[in-house]
């Protein structure tokens, strides 16, 4: 199937969805953990209350849709093309794992180690998508500064517990 050919918007659509389905992939075991084992965490006094997460992830996660989408409708037969999406691919399997790593195995010193991979193939993923397109790059912005609260968040409750 030849996905170059499918219009703009249905991009946009399939990249936000795929981002979503991360986000709903990764809530299985958060929402399981919230009242219980994460409840009983000493947490910073920063530490956001549980309602923000699901919106700021669902606006994160259309950014990032957005974002892809600008670069796939750039061409997937072209290599720049391909491995700037790769890596956004990665990033995104790697903000799902950490939900995985911190909520299911319960282990913040795990999911911080990382969390800062994660923080380095998005930065990766922003200077891809710069090289091909400047405003795609800028798309990620408001997630490399979320995942960068995340992280110290994350090392914060690790050093707390």
């Amino acid at each position: 199937m030849d996905t170059d050919r499918f219009p703009y918007w249905l991009k946009i659509v399939i990249a936000i969805v795929l981002c979503n389905i991360v986000g709903i992939a990764a809530s299985t075991v958060t929402l399981d953990a919230i009242p219980g084992w994460y409840a009983s965490l000493n947490k910073p006094p920063f530490n956001p209350p549980n309602w923000l997460f699901g919106p700021v992830w669902t606006t994160l996660y259309v950014l990032m849709g957005i974002s892809a989408a600008m670069i796939w409708q750039l061409g997937l037969k072209r290599r720049d093309v391909k491995h700037a999406l790769s890596v956004f691919g990665i990033q995104l399997m790697l903000n799902g794992i950490w939900s995985y790593l911190f909520f299911g195995f319960q282990s913040p010193l795990l999911a911080f180690i990382e969390i800062l991979l994660l923080l380095g193939v998005i930065i990766l993923t922003m200077i891809r998508f710069k090289d091909l397109k400047p405003l795609a790059a800028w798309l990620l912005v408001p997630y490399l500064l979320w995942v960068s609260f995340a992280s110290i968040l994350n090392f914060s409750i690790y050093l707390l517990n």
